[in-house]
């Protein structure tokens, strides 16, 4: 066991390199633009260490995801990180709400952009179109877990269900409407946090 995690701690770095090159590649070239070969020479290491790895440019463009997600490689999933526990105890609604758009706005900085090579190689792989479809409803997952905590407040609004105000926060907290507004509107993430917290409390929240 002793040698696994040695081998395991040592081979880090070349992932991490690995992850570094392909998430670049990918946003820039897309999926179908993007090689192994590419890969492996953005990252200083041979082609057959990227396939060790990963195996297949769609297992590789799924562990991209999963990393920018969160942030880093660490086995912690999104909704157990300290910042999710500061938000999930929290008494104040909007402030929930100022600290999950936060949240939203550091992931969508290192995510939006890889999601989107996702969104758009689903159209024409079936592999990718399954990865969307995952994707998705682990955001749709997270954003019921934070409309639950507004809920147990007691700061929905009356006429909402927690349904429909976790589809009202799906809608907002696009990241297809974050790259609008930060790439064809030159918004900030900071502009883009301040207008998405504007609108939520807005939609969700009892006048």
């Amino acid at each position: 066991m002793a040698d696994v995690n040695s081998k395991n701690r040592r081979s880090a770095p070349t992932r991490r390199r690995i992850v570094a090159a392909a998430h670049g590649l990918f946003a820039e070239r897309g999926y179908a633009g993007t090689t192994f070969q590419e890969v492996a020479d953005a990252a200083g290491v041979s082609v057959q260490t990227v396939y060790f790895h990963y195996g297949s440019k769609s297992g590789l463009l799924k562990h991209v995801v999963d990393v920018a997600s969160v942030g880093d490689d660490e086995p912690v999933p999104l909704l157990e990180r300290p910042w999710f526990k500061e938000l999930s105890t929290t008494r104040d609604p909007r402030q929930a709400i100022a600290l999950w758009t936060h949240a939203s706005g550091e992931i969508f900085d290192r995510v939006a952009a890889i999601l989107a090579v996702v969104r758009d190689a689903a159209a024409g792989d079936p592999e990718m179109a399954e990865q969307w479809q995952v994707n998705s409803g682990q955001r749709r997952t997270a954003h019921e877990t934070f409309t639950g905590i507004l809920e147990g407040l007691g700061a929905l609004r009356p006429e909402l269900d927690r349904r429909r105000a976790t589809d009202i926060t799906v809608g907002l907290l696009s990241p297809d409407l974050f790259l609008v507004l930060q790439r064809e509107c030159s918004w900030s993430t900071a502009e883009w946090e301040e207008w998405a917290a504007g609108q939520l409390a807005h939609a969700l929240l009892p006048l």
